[in-house]
């Protein structure tokens, strides 16, 4: 389906870190000539310090995670064209900083802190037509963390890729009742090479866009 034959759209790819999901991000916007919206990591100047100490830059992070986030969601709401964006704002309340919280990284100050931040902004902001759910397991992530080799990211641990899985989850569960979701199992999927299982998900986005 080519561009001009779609209303404008508003998909969020999400998912636990190592996925891969920037590149399937740019396949989609390929595909359906669409705007790739990528999040901020080899950049971010709080990211590496993060790994290092999580007690002292949580907070820090998040706050730096969602002032781009918003900044980028509110470019989204003024667009006039079709985007897919790499991570979803929804993420850093619902995973990351409620993770954080559980392992005690973020106290509760900082995190109430943060909720109510995000609580009183995300009003103003578009919500997705679509999410799409890269799912994996903790070892396939680890793999694949390992693989890519960031410096900063080796110290990410299996037990840290657990809690967040488990809660993206959570809110998988949530967000089924009343959003639109769908949930690729990527554990045997590399998205470059099987086009076949590529091709299905093509119609699969283009079948949830079209029940709107």
């Amino acid at each position: 389906m080519a561009a001009e034959d779609w209303a404008k759209h508003f998909i969020s790819i999400v998912r636990n870190i190592g996925v891969g999901k920037t590149t399937f991000a740019e396949l989609i916007g390929q595909r359906f000539q669409w705007q790739v919206l990528y999040e901020k990591v080899i950049d971010n100047p709080y990211l590496a310090d993060y790994y290092t100490n999580m007690d002292k830059w949580s907070f820090h992070l998040q706050i730096y995670f969602f002032s781009h986030r918003f900044q980028e969601q509110m470019e989204i709401a003024h667009s006039t064209v079709s985007c897919v964006q790499d991570r979803s704002i929804y993420e850093d309340p619902e995973i990351f900083a409620h993770v954080l919280h559980q392992q005690s990284h973020l106290d509760d100050r900082d995190y109430q802190t943060y909720l109510e931040l995000f609580s009183h902004l995300i009003p103003f902001l578009p919500k997705p037509d679509l999410f799409i759910y890269l799912r994996a397991s903790t070892w396939t992530l680890l793999s694949r963390i390992r693989k890519r080799g960031r410096d900063f990211e080796m110290g990410i641990t299996g037990e840290f890729l657990h809690q967040l899985n488990l809660a993206y989850e959570h809110w998988m569960r949530k967000l089924t009742s009343s959003e639109n979701v769908l949930i690729i199992d990527t554990d045997k999927l590399n998205i470059e090479r099987d086009l076949d299982q590529l091709e299905d998900i093509y119609k699969q986005i283009e079948e949830r866009l079209q029940r709107q």
